[in-house]
């Protein structure tokens, strides 16, 4: 198992500009193509007019800014919940993609070993690695990859 990145990382990706509406890249994500593997995109990498990753957009990202803000504070169950889901998806309207994307982002190099990607991964629990090569975004690995990577070699 001598692999590298750029041996298992996807090279058709979707991206996303940070001043994007927000709604543009939920469409991206919901109408993903679905990979070799069986599997979809969960996450979108946000880069900037020259390529370089500024962050990640990710369907947890999306639905924990959906949800509204006092339930951030850990409460288990709130029997007054009575609201509609409308207003809160109104609220994203005017949402860049910035307002709710994660940084920073761990990535991986082009010529980085797969048990170096798999180690920043669990330790990260990144579902997605964009992967560059002097700055510049030239692949995605998905946990989903490696992990049918590894099943092909080991199984």
């Amino acid at each position: 198992m001598d692999a590298k990145a750029r041996d298992i990382m996807v090279r058709e990706f979707d991206t996303v500009a940070a001043d994007a509406p927000l709604k543009e890249a939920v469409k991206k994500l919901h109408e993903a193509q679905v990979r070799a593997t069986g599997y979809k995109a969960f996450g979108i990498p946000v880069v900037d007019s020259i390529g370089h990753v500024t962050g990640m957009l990710s369907m947890f990202d999306v639905i924990y800014h959906l949800r509204p803000p006092f339930m951030n504070y850990e409460l288990e169950s709130f029997s007054a919940w009575e609201g509609e889901l409308g207003p809160y998806l109104e609220r994203f309207e005017g949402l860049k993609v910035e307002e709710v994307m994660s940084t920073p982002v761990a990535t991986a190099e082009a010529d980085d070993h797969v048990m170096v990607v798999m180690d920043r991964m669990v330790k990260r629990r990144a579902r997605r690695l964009p992967v560059v090569e002097g700055n510049r975004m030239i692949g995605m690995i998905y946990l989903s990859d490696v992990f049918h990577y590894l099943c092909k070699s080991w199984l």
